[in-house]
């Protein structure tokens, strides 16, 4: 099968591979559609830390947002997963250890995460091989655009359920991004009063297309009460501001990752009796997000900028988009194409 490799900084094919073949609890899965996510970029530029930490080497087979349908299955798997389309997990704990048997395999100290961590191969390819454990069924209702964004959607309702919002909450999201506009959509859809604050004017241009109470650039921010702040961004500064900007005895929520450390005084947090709560992996949020999707009370589909073939990973990865490419911050992989 045709698969697009990583094998260095920049360095990069679309190769030949052997097709996997499903060995006991597992299935292979034909790839309708992949995301292309921030954490790939990373690993294109080499800035990505599991490179530095020793969790993950080139070569890499990246791609952990997809969707697609089961073609294979082992020997000791329910034959109903045939021909059924589906999405799944990143996340691949042990399964011995106390975190998996407490339901937390997503921090599984021996986890393999699809397509990042561990040398699993990703879905930046015709087929992927996943246990079957980590499958997500989708229903007709989702269709292969919603399917791709079902796990940045996972983490987009996990950190909307980390804010504890009420109905008519003010929550900010800071980082107009494919994460922070779902965590936007999402927390609308449970009754929030949801505004975005972002910096170009092309991202704060798209994300007003999207019909939330307010699309701001930092200077013109206003002196609301809010209830939870949810940092979606990349920026090394936007934590502090964060804590700075809740309301005293409110949440906020850490669902964005910068390339440096980022710093907040934890007096400020301490004096304002905030809740910080960080957010890794869709795991808990795969269900709840198909089903917001599927019942139409959130529509990704306009994220969605551009759908182009594994020839073309290398130049997204590189900041390259479509001449006719939409607004939106995504870019889809059909590997058929």
């Amino acid at each position: 099968m045709r698969a697009f490799v990583l094998t260095g900084p920049r360095e990069f094919a679309v190769r030949d591979v052997p097709a996997p073949v499903p060995g006991p609890g597992q299935v292979v899965v034909d790839i309708d559609r992949v995301g292309v996510c921030g954490t790939d970029v990373e690993f294109f530029t080499g800035e990505m830390s599991y490179l530095h930490s020793g969790q993950a080497t080139y070569p890499i087979r990246l791609g952990h947002e997809w969707c697609g349908t089961v073609s294979a299955v082992g020997d000791d798997v329910d034959r109903r997963w045939l021909g059924r389309r589906t999405t799944g997990d990143t996340m691949l704990g042990c399964g011995a250890c106390r975190r998996c048997a407490a339901g937390l395999h997503h921090v599984c100290e021996r986890r393999f995460e699809i397509g990042i961590r561990g040398g699993w191969p990703g879905a930046l390819a015709e087929q992927l091989l996943v246990p079957v454990s980590a499958l997500h069924a989708l229903p007709d209702e989702v269709d292969a655009v919603a399917g791709a964004l079902v796990e940045p959607g996972g983490n987009a309702l996990r950190s909307v359920r980390g804010a504890d919002l009420s109905p008519g909450d003010s929550v900010l999201v800071l980082g107009p991004g494919t994460i922070g506009l779902l965590v936007a959509q999402l927390a609308r859809a449970a009754g929030a009063e949801v505004h975005v604050l972002g910096r170009s004017e092309r991202s704060l241009a798209f994300a007003r297309t999207l019909g939330f109470a307010g699309v701001w650039a930092d200077g013109d921010l206003p002196d609301l009460p809010w209830a939870a702040v949810v940092d979606a961004s990349n920026a090394p500064g936007l934590p502090s501001r964060a804590l700075e900007l809740v309301e005293p005895g409110k949440r906020v929520v850490y669902v964005g990752l910068a390339g440096s450390p980022s710093m907040i005084d934890t007096r400020s947090l301490a004096l304002k009796d905030v809740t910080a709560v960080g957010i890794l992996s869709a795991s808990a949020g795969l269900d709840g997000t198909i089903e917001q999707y599927a019942s139409g009370a959130v529509d990704p589909s306009p994220l969605v900028a551009a759908t182009v073939g594994l020839d073309r990973v290398g130049a997204v990865l590189g900041g390259w988009r479509p001449a006719d490419a939409g607004q939106g911050p995504k870019v889809h992989i059909d590997p058929r194409l």
